[in-house]
């Protein structure tokens, strides 16, 4: 009976596709099934595979000649939903990392990460577990505390808080927001000072930018 980890490798650099063939070599569960340099590659493959053929996990960099990792994942995902993605890139940006959590990557290392990081990685997300990189995991953390915290805000800002906000997100000046809502602008930094507070940010821009990430703002400009 075969336990071993099937790997696919999706990898354009030819030298880390070896350093990765090197170190996989010397783990008795872990199989590198296949290594392709190109996501559309990687695609026919996998399109072309049977059931029993399929990898149980797939090694993807980011970037990649022609379509990006990020831009096939949702493509992997739907071919071969059984199988786990591990992002394996030198990206290490925010929206990178986010976007791979959102379109179901299980894990997401850098490349500065040691072959036994890479290994381990490997057993960790084939048993069902996930695995983040120590440098990006802070982003995946932030966001799932701002999902927590979001339902808070949205019940401490008080509607003129909210409307108040809603006009800097316009462009409008202190003066112009007290003009629009027949208040004096000292009761409009007032307001601001508190939704500062409460969104626990410096400025107005800040502000704003927040709002809209915590989906207190939709972002598509409807009302």
């Amino acid at each position: 009976m075969n336990n071993r980890i099937r790997v696919m490798l999706v990898e354009d650099h030819p030298e880390y596709r070896e350093v990765i063939q090197l170190a996989l070599e010397d783990e008795p569960d872990i199989e590198l099934a296949d290594q392709v340099g190109s996501s559309e590659r990687a695609l026919s493959v996998l399109q072309h595979s049977g059931h029993r053929e399929m990898p149980d996990l797939i090694l993807l960099d980011l970037n990649l000649p022609g379509d990006s990792g990020l831009d096939v994942l949702p493509a992997f995902r739907s071919i071969t939903p059984e199988t786990k993605v591990v992002i394996l890139t030198q990206s290490g940006k925010e929206a990178d990392v986010l976007r791979a959590i959102r379109e179901g990557a299980s894990g997401y290392l850098l490349k500065s990460s040691t072959v036994t990081q890479i290994v381990d990685a490997i057993r960790t997300v084939a048993s069902g577990g996930a695995m983040l990189d120590s440098g990006v995991a802070k982003y995946v953390l932030d966001t799932l505390q701002s999902s927590v915290k979001q339902p808070e805000l949205l019940h401490s800002l008080s509607q003129r808080e909210l409307e108040i906000l809603r006009l800097l997100s316009e462009g409008l000046v202190k003066k112009e927001v007290a003009h629009q809502l027949d208040i004096s602008v000292s009761s409009v930094a007032t307001y601001i000072r508190r939704v500062y507070e409460k969104l626990d940010v410096q400025n107005a821009p800040a502000a704003v930018n927040k709002a809209y990430r915590l989906g207190i703002f939709p972002t598509d400009g409807g009302n």
